[in-house]
């Protein structure tokens, strides 16, 4: 009697039943192994050599109180209402505290400005936040700009 290559009946079954077991358990190791990679990844450590959120915001303290008068002056300059150019300067300056924390890979906004005035003397405030892959930084930014002159 020869035989022939093929499995008929149960032999034919249970190989295939043992190939969908096997094909089932590597889908689930490949699919541990992937769950794995993307949790160690959460764990990242603290780089303490990493201090770029505290290096923006020395630079935003020290630049933006002269970043903003010389831009609301020069608004005022050209014509704007006074109040109107303080809060065109307040824009422009977040827009550049943002493309400037991009390009050093932090994350600058400045959050809720406020704008009060007296007798032509603005009292600016507003919250900035500065953040990057490890640190988070939120502190209060205050301008008195006095256009009364």
């Amino acid at each position: 009697m020869r035989r022939s290559k093929h499995y008929d009946g149960e032999d034919g079954e249970m190989a295939q039943m043992l190939l969908a077991a096997g094909v089932v358990l590597l889908m689930s190791l490949l699919s541990m192994a992937v769950y794995g990679v993307k949790v160690a990844g959460l764990g990242q450590p603290y780089d303490p050599a990493s201090d770029a959120v505290i290096d923006m915001s020395v630079e935003l303290q020290a630049a933006f109180q002269p970043l903003l008068e010389n831009r609301t002056n020069n608004l005022v300059s050209a014509g704007l209402d006074d109040e109107e150019a303080i809060w065109t300067a307040i824009n422009w300056t977040h827009d550049d505290m943002l493309h400037h924390g991009e390009i050093r890979g932090v994350e600058v906004k400045l959050l809720n400005p406020q704008v009060s005035e007296d007798a032509g003397v603005y009292t600016v405030e507003a919250d900035a936040g500065i953040a990057d892959r490890h640190a988070r930084l939120s502190h209060r930014l205050s301008v008195i700009i006095d256009l009364s002159e």
